[in-house]
């Protein structure tokens, strides 16, 4: 085991993503369809979702537009198809900004093999791969660069797998979920349970 030093240095990351949870958000497009869109600044507070979201996107432009989104929670089984659509935009044309890294996707469901099912009370559909799908409307909208937001959105319906929920219970099995984390660019599944929080509901 490599030994621990206190000893710190200055460094400058070219991120600072430490970890932070996979998300596959759902939007509605102008035209109906559901769009994809992968993403990782999530966080939740209660029942609300913080959302950093960059505005040359489509997602954040739906989002903006329609004030309802679908926050999928993939694990890590789901990290390749993930991968396959992190390069996509479904903007056209392609924003000059994103076009060195991206490239115009229409069909994403069908390029990450994904299934797309309805909604119960807002318009996006669900990926029903994700084992975790949280229905929400946005609740505000708050500029932090000059090309990026972070949109609140509250939490109206929840769908877990059902074999991923403890019997008679709203609770996830710990021992069965598996989430996906991005850490400076890399994808991660959660390791081995450390310790239990004083806060936890036994």
């Amino acid at each position: 085991m490599r030994t621990r030093t206190t000893t710190t240095r200055t460094i400058t990351p070219s991120v600072y993503y430490f970890g932070t949870s996979v998300v596959l958000l759902t939007t509605l497009m102008p035209d109906g369809r559901t769009n994809i869109t992968p993403m990782s600044s999530a966080w939740a507070l209660g029942s609300t979702y913080v959302l950093g979201l960059g505005t040359h996107g489509q997602g954040a432009r739906n989002v903006l537009r329609t004030g309802e989104l679908v926050i999928n929670l993939p694990d890590a089984s789901l990290a390749d198809r993930v991968e396959r659509i992190a390069p996509t935009t479904a903007a056209w044309p392609v924003p000059e900004v994103k076009r060195d890294l991206y490239r115009h996707e229409q069909d994403k469901w069908r390029l990450a093999g994904l299934t797309p099912t309805p909604s119960d009370e807002v318009a996006p559909h669900r990926v029903a791969e994700c084992p975790v799908q949280l229905e929400a409307r946005v609740t505000d909208v708050v500029p932090f660069d000059e090309d990026a937001v972070a949109v609140h959105a509250r939490v109206v319906h929840a769908h877990a797998h059902e074999d991923l929920v403890l019997a008679g219970t709203s609770y996830i099995d710990l021992d069965r979920w598996r989430p996906m984390y991005y850490t400076f660019r890399h994808y991660f599944a959660q390791g081995e349970r450390l310790a239990v929080s004083f806060k936890a509901e036994q």
